[in-house]
């Protein structure tokens, strides 16, 4: 199986047409938290590369990889290619949780004072501007992403912002950048934006020119004000291509949920602890909403919002359609304290965010029960085993597009291939 990756490791995912699945990758926003999903994606990688070879990445394996805020960073670095070497990716997945580690206190400082003067701080500090003023992520973004561009990714990206000149959604796809050349802006600059938690990070102003010298102008603030999960985005980026008709497509209809294989993955949350009370933000003015109980409510509840009415449509439309194994969400609604922050970048509340990653891991699946909004374990399954029954899958599918494709130049072994994937009829669930 190595031997296969390493002769076909060059040739990019071939279009879902050659395929079965559409394969997609989701990662929420969060802050620091992106050491959750983080931890995650690196046990997934490492499953592939069992299957298909030490140089397998993520890249090689979703259709879409979408991500907003610090899930965004993530996308960006889990797709950008790497100057020495243009097919691959500049990170692996593994790299995710040590860029946490490393540059996370340097990117939220935790100085003395705020910790002594904390409750005085949140006070003046949403007036005064915003908590962190951004230099040092802007620095290294700009350091990691070089001169890349969107259309230069190894796989195509959704990354979701906020334009707040225009009161509307900036989605950065690479599908709309062919149609779209005015978005095609450089990874850094997406990256910073998307990034630019109110409150939190500044806003962020670029533009960019087209072939014609025509200018646009961008004021943008984090995505997760819109889509702090960006699965719903992704998948709808995905059918304005197959209804244009894009021949990577076809013959896939646009509301074929049985073709659609989903990752989804959360950054935790607070929300068993029950964080706000209707009782005090009965009493909030500006201030109040801006920053009580530790955290600022307005931005709280605005992403968490967004995030969860995206997990409980797909989760009850995967449902009604049973369709439940194509879907996978994982998340943790059971944080508290500082792991719950966004923004606590402390050793020991990094290397805590680790151990909540590793042991989601070992924790069953849950989905979304649709009355209550709590995460419920239904399967026996763990969130571990589903991510290496889904690895079998991304890695079939795979293989299946390299051998149907003109581009494959590869014969694969008969024994890894399920009967179902050389029929070239459309799946009827997940493959296994």
């Amino acid at each position: 199986m190595s031997s296969t990756m390493e002769r076909t490791k060059s040739i990019p995912l071939q279009p879902p047409t050659y395929g079965n699945l559409i394969t997609i990758l989701s990662i929420d926003g969060g802050g620091i938290r992106g050491l959750i999903p983080g931890t995650i994606l690196a046990f997934l990688e490492s499953e592939l590369q069992k299957l298909d070879g030490e140089d397998a990445r993520l890249a090689d394996y979703f259709d879409v990889i979408a991500g907003t805020s610090t899930g965004g960073l993530v996308t960006a670095m889990l797709t950008n290619p790497d100057e020495n070497n243009n097919n691959r990716p500049l990170f692996a997945a593994k790299d995710i949780k040590e860029f946490y580690l490393s540059q996370g206190p340097k990117i939220f400082p935790q100085e003395s004072s705020y910790r002594l003067l904390a409750p005085i701080t949140r006070i003046i500090s949403p007036v005064m501007g915003p908590k962190y003023d951004g230099k040092f992520l802007h620095e290294l973004v700009k350091e990691k992403m070089g001169s890349r561009r969107l259309h230069q990714t190894l796989t195509n990206v959704v990354i979701p912002t906020f334009d707040i000149k225009n009161l509307q959604p900036t989605i950065f796809s690479s599908y709309e950048v062919k149609r779209k050349p005015e978005i095609d802006a450089m990874l850094s600059d997406i990256c910073i934006s998307t990034s630019a938690a109110p409150t939190y990070l500044p806003a962020h102003y670029f533009e960019t020119k087209d072939q014609e010298g025509n200018v646009r102008e961008f004021n943008l603030i984090d995505g997760g004000v819109a889509a702090n999960n960006p699965t719903l985005v992704a998948m709808g980026e995905v059918t304005k291509e197959i209804m244009g008709g894009s021949t990577d497509f076809f013959p896939i209809e646009p509301m074929d949920y049985r073709r659609y294989l989903v990752i989804s993955l959360g950054t935790g949350s607070k929300k068993e602890e029950g964080k706000y009370s209707a009782k005090a933000a009965a009493r909030w003015g500006v201030l109040g909403w801006l920053t009580s109980g530790g955290g600022t409510p307005l931005v709280d509840i605005f992403m968490q919002a967004s995030s969860d009415m995206v997990d409980y449509h797909l989760m009850s439309v995967f449902q009604a359609l049973h369709l439940e194994d194509n879907y996978l969400r994982i998340q943790d609604d059971t944080l508290s304290g500082d792991l719950a922050s966004v923004d606590v970048a402390t050793e020991k509340n990094l290397d805590d965010m680790v151990k909540v990653g590793e042991a989601l891991l070992k924790k069953p699946v849950s989905r979304v029960n649709l009355e209550t909004g709590r995460l419920n374990a239904e399967k026996p399954e763990t969130n571990e085993e589903a991510l290496r029954r889904f690895a079998r899958s991304l890695s079939q599918e795979r293989q299946l597009r390299l051998m149907r494709s003109p581009h494959g130049h590869t014969v694969l072994p008969k024994k890894i291939l399920n009967p179902r994937l050389t029929s070239g009829g459309p799946s009827t669930g997940l493959i296994l």
